[in-house]
Protein backbone atom coordinates (compact mmCIF):
# COMPACT_ATOMS: atom_id res chain seq x y z
CA UNK A 1 0.00 0.00 0.00
CA UNK A 2 1.45 3.19 -0.85
CA UNK A 3 1.69 5.74 1.67
CA UNK A 4 1.07 9.27 1.27
CA UNK A 5 3.45 12.13 2.41
CA UNK A 6 2.56 14.75 4.34
CA UNK A 7 5.30 17.36 3.84
CA UNK A 8 4.43 20.78 2.67
CA UNK A 9 7.94 20.87 0.72
CA UNK A 10 7.59 18.07 -0.60
CA UNK A 11 3.97 18.05 -1.75
CA UNK A 12 3.88 21.54 -3.16
CA UNK A 13 7.00 21.08 -5.19
CA UNK A 14 5.02 17.96 -7.28
CA UNK A 15 3.74 18.07 -10.61
CA UNK A 16 -0.29 17.69 -8.85
CA UNK A 17 0.19 21.36 -6.59
CA UNK A 18 2.47 22.94 -9.75
CA UNK A 19 -0.62 22.32 -12.48
CA UNK A 20 -3.32 22.80 -10.16
CA UNK A 21 -1.71 26.46 -9.15
CA UNK A 22 -1.65 27.76 -12.59
CA UNK A 23 -4.37 27.12 -13.39
CA UNK A 24 -5.96 30.49 -12.24
CA UNK A 25 -2.75 32.27 -14.11
CA UNK A 26 -3.18 30.94 -17.48
CA UNK A 27 -7.61 31.82 -17.22
CA UNK A 28 -7.15 35.58 -15.58
CA UNK A 29 -4.27 36.20 -18.38
CA UNK A 30 -6.63 35.14 -21.20
CA UNK A 31 -9.24 37.02 -19.78
CA UNK A 32 -7.82 39.90 -19.16
CA UNK A 33 -6.32 39.71 -22.39
CA UNK A 34 -9.33 39.69 -24.15
CA UNK A 35 -10.88 42.48 -22.36
CA UNK A 36 -8.47 45.36 -21.99
CA UNK A 37 -7.33 45.13 -25.63
CA UNK A 38 -8.94 45.07 -29.47
CA UNK A 39 -8.22 41.16 -30.12
CA UNK A 40 -6.73 42.40 -33.30
CA UNK A 41 -4.20 44.24 -31.76
CA UNK A 42 -3.56 42.38 -28.39
CA UNK A 43 -0.38 42.23 -27.27
CA UNK A 44 0.43 39.25 -25.49
CA UNK A 45 4.11 37.43 -24.00
CA UNK A 46 6.45 36.51 -26.93
CA UNK A 47 6.99 33.06 -25.56
CA UNK A 48 2.68 32.89 -25.91
CA UNK A 49 3.09 34.08 -29.08
CA UNK A 50 5.28 31.53 -30.07
CA UNK A 51 3.01 28.79 -28.90
CA UNK A 52 0.21 30.14 -30.30
CA UNK A 53 1.93 30.91 -33.93
CA UNK A 54 2.09 27.01 -33.74
CA UNK A 55 -1.40 26.05 -33.43
CA UNK A 56 -2.36 28.95 -36.09
CA UNK A 57 -0.10 27.57 -38.53
CA UNK A 58 -2.00 24.23 -38.65
CA UNK A 59 -4.88 26.78 -38.71
CA UNK A 60 -6.55 25.74 -35.74
CA UNK A 61 -7.87 28.52 -33.21
CA UNK A 62 -4.87 29.50 -31.13
CA UNK A 63 -6.89 30.41 -28.00
CA UNK A 64 -9.14 27.42 -28.02
CA UNK A 65 -6.07 25.33 -28.63
CA UNK A 66 -4.12 26.24 -25.84
CA UNK A 67 -6.94 25.85 -23.45
CA UNK A 68 -7.69 22.46 -24.88
CA UNK A 69 -4.73 21.49 -24.57
CA UNK A 70 -3.97 22.84 -21.08
CA UNK A 71 -7.28 20.84 -20.26
CA UNK A 72 -5.76 17.30 -21.59
CA UNK A 73 -2.47 17.81 -19.84
CA UNK A 74 -4.73 18.49 -16.80
CA UNK A 75 -6.91 15.85 -17.37
CA UNK A 76 -3.44 13.61 -17.27
CA UNK A 77 -1.52 14.51 -14.56
CA UNK A 78 -5.34 14.19 -12.00
CA UNK A 79 -5.69 10.73 -13.78
CA UNK A 80 -1.87 9.98 -13.08
CA UNK A 81 -2.11 11.66 -9.39
CA UNK A 82 -5.65 10.20 -8.69
CA UNK A 83 -4.60 8.52 -5.77
CA UNK A 84 -3.70 12.39 -4.26
CA UNK A 85 -6.55 14.38 -4.64
CA UNK A 86 -7.65 12.44 -1.45
CA UNK A 87 -4.88 13.82 0.48
CA UNK A 88 -5.17 17.40 -1.69
CA UNK A 89 -4.91 20.38 1.20
CA UNK A 90 -6.61 23.55 -0.05
CA UNK A 91 -4.29 25.36 2.84
CA UNK A 92 -1.40 24.68 0.77
CA UNK A 93 -2.58 27.21 -2.33
CA UNK A 94 -2.55 30.12 -0.12
CA UNK A 95 1.26 29.09 1.53
CA UNK A 96 2.28 28.90 -2.05
CA UNK A 97 1.67 32.18 -2.99
CA UNK A 98 2.76 33.33 -0.09
CA UNK A 99 5.91 31.34 -0.28
CA UNK A 100 6.13 32.83 -4.02
CA UNK A 101 5.68 36.76 -2.70
CA UNK A 102 8.71 36.49 -0.34
CA UNK A 103 10.92 34.80 -2.72
CA UNK A 104 10.20 37.47 -5.08
CA UNK A 105 10.60 40.08 -3.00
CA UNK A 106 13.85 38.75 -1.30
CA UNK A 107 15.41 37.98 -4.91
CA UNK A 108 14.76 41.37 -6.34
CA UNK A 109 15.88 43.09 -3.16
CA UNK A 110 19.02 41.01 -3.29
CA UNK A 111 19.90 41.43 -6.87
CA UNK A 112 18.67 45.13 -7.02
CA UNK A 113 20.70 46.32 -4.15
CA UNK A 114 23.87 44.45 -5.57
CA UNK A 115 24.25 45.60 -8.93
CA UNK A 116 22.40 49.19 -7.81
CA UNK A 117 25.42 49.35 -5.61
CA UNK A 118 28.13 47.58 -8.22
CA UNK A 119 26.66 49.57 -11.04
CA UNK A 120 24.97 52.83 -9.10
CA UNK A 121 22.31 52.63 -12.11
CA UNK A 122 18.76 51.76 -12.43
CA UNK A 123 18.91 48.04 -12.96
CA UNK A 124 15.62 47.82 -14.90
CA UNK A 125 12.58 49.26 -17.09
CA UNK A 126 9.23 49.43 -17.47
CA UNK A 127 6.56 49.57 -20.05
CA UNK A 128 5.17 52.66 -20.57
CA UNK A 129 3.22 52.36 -23.10
CA UNK A 130 0.70 50.24 -22.31
CA UNK A 131 -2.17 50.38 -19.25
CA UNK A 132 -2.32 49.11 -15.60
CA UNK A 133 -4.42 46.15 -16.54
CA UNK A 134 -2.46 45.21 -19.95
CA UNK A 135 0.51 45.22 -17.59
CA UNK A 136 -1.01 43.04 -15.22
CA UNK A 137 -2.15 40.41 -17.32
CA UNK A 138 1.03 40.70 -19.00
CA UNK A 139 2.87 39.74 -15.61
CA UNK A 140 0.77 36.84 -15.02
CA UNK A 141 1.30 35.50 -18.68
CA UNK A 142 5.04 36.18 -18.07
CA UNK A 143 4.83 33.60 -14.90
CA UNK A 144 2.97 30.46 -16.98
CA UNK A 145 4.91 31.03 -20.30
CA UNK A 146 7.94 32.06 -19.37
CA UNK A 147 8.42 29.81 -16.39
CA UNK A 148 7.02 27.13 -18.75
CA UNK A 149 9.40 27.59 -21.45
CA UNK A 150 12.55 28.55 -20.00
CA UNK A 151 12.31 26.73 -16.78
CA UNK A 152 10.53 23.08 -18.19
CA UNK A 153 11.08 23.34 -21.66
CA UNK A 154 14.80 25.19 -21.45
CA UNK A 155 16.39 23.61 -18.62
CA UNK A 156 14.76 20.60 -18.06
CA UNK A 157 15.86 19.67 -22.25
CA UNK A 158 19.14 21.32 -21.83
CA UNK A 159 19.81 18.97 -18.76
CA UNK A 160 19.07 16.13 -20.26
CA UNK A 161 20.78 16.55 -23.62
CA UNK A 162 23.93 17.75 -20.89
CA UNK A 163 23.43 15.02 -18.85
CA UNK A 164 24.95 12.61 -21.68
CA UNK A 165 28.62 14.61 -22.05
CA UNK A 166 28.73 15.06 -18.15
CA UNK A 167 28.86 12.27 -15.53
CA UNK A 168 27.68 14.43 -12.91
CA UNK A 169 23.99 15.05 -12.98
CA UNK A 170 25.30 19.01 -11.16
CA UNK A 171 27.27 19.88 -13.96
CA UNK A 172 24.85 19.20 -16.66
CA UNK A 173 22.07 21.30 -14.61
CA UNK A 174 24.31 24.20 -13.65
CA UNK A 175 25.21 24.66 -17.40
CA UNK A 176 21.59 24.03 -18.27
CA UNK A 177 20.93 27.41 -15.96
CA UNK A 178 23.56 29.59 -16.86
CA UNK A 179 22.36 29.25 -20.91
CA UNK A 180 18.86 29.43 -19.85
CA UNK A 181 19.71 32.84 -17.82
CA UNK A 182 20.99 34.33 -20.42
CA UNK A 183 18.21 33.66 -23.08
CA UNK A 184 15.60 34.55 -20.58
CA UNK A 185 17.27 37.62 -20.35
CA UNK A 186 18.10 38.39 -24.28
CA UNK A 187 14.68 37.45 -24.52
CA UNK A 188 13.29 41.04 -23.01
CA UNK A 189 14.97 42.80 -25.61
CA UNK A 190 13.28 41.66 -28.39
CA UNK A 191 10.11 42.70 -30.26
CA UNK A 192 8.58 45.92 -30.44
CA UNK A 193 7.64 46.39 -26.75
CA UNK A 194 11.46 45.31 -26.04
CA UNK A 195 13.14 47.04 -23.47
CA UNK A 196 16.38 49.35 -24.47
CA UNK A 197 19.42 47.47 -23.89
CA UNK A 198 21.42 48.90 -20.66
CA UNK A 199 24.19 46.38 -18.50
CA UNK A 200 22.44 46.90 -15.43
CA UNK A 201 18.84 45.33 -16.90
CA UNK A 202 21.01 42.75 -18.91
CA UNK A 203 22.30 41.38 -15.50
CA UNK A 204 19.88 41.82 -13.27
CA UNK A 205 17.27 39.76 -15.06
CA UNK A 206 20.08 37.09 -16.26
CA UNK A 207 21.07 36.76 -12.55
CA UNK A 208 16.46 36.83 -11.46
CA UNK A 209 16.85 34.07 -14.35
CA UNK A 210 19.31 32.11 -12.20
CA UNK A 211 17.24 32.50 -9.17
CA UNK A 212 14.21 30.76 -10.80
CA UNK A 213 16.05 28.25 -12.07
CA UNK A 214 17.14 27.46 -8.47
CA UNK A 215 13.51 28.04 -7.04
CA UNK A 216 12.07 25.50 -10.40
CA UNK A 217 14.54 22.83 -9.13
CA UNK A 218 14.06 22.98 -5.77
CA UNK A 219 10.21 23.70 -5.44
CA UNK A 220 8.80 23.46 -8.82
CA UNK A 221 6.71 25.05 -11.25
CA UNK A 222 4.27 26.39 -9.64
CA UNK A 223 6.16 28.44 -7.10
CA UNK A 224 8.21 29.41 -9.67
CA UNK A 225 5.60 30.72 -12.22
CA UNK A 226 3.83 32.60 -9.48
CA UNK A 227 6.86 34.38 -7.59
CA UNK A 228 7.67 35.67 -11.41
CA UNK A 229 4.12 36.61 -11.69
CA UNK A 230 4.45 38.30 -8.37
CA UNK A 231 7.67 40.08 -8.91
CA UNK A 232 6.11 41.16 -12.21
CA UNK A 233 3.07 42.63 -10.41
CA UNK A 234 4.94 44.85 -7.50
CA UNK A 235 7.07 46.69 -10.27
CA UNK A 236 3.86 47.80 -12.17
CA UNK A 237 2.47 48.68 -8.92
CA UNK A 238 5.59 51.53 -8.54
CA UNK A 239 4.87 52.68 -11.72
Amino acid sequence: MRQTSTSYLEQTRGILYSYLISVPLLIAYEILILVSQPPEQAVRISIDVWFKSIFQSLGVNAISATLIVAAVIGAIILYIKRADLSHLKKKYFLSMILESAVYAVLVTIVIIGLLETILTMKVYNTVEALNKVQLFALSLGAGLYEELFFRVILVGGLSYVLMNFFSKRGVAYAIAALIAALIFSGVHYVGQFGDSFTVGSFLFRFLFGLALNVIYVTRGFGIAAWTHALYDIFVISQM
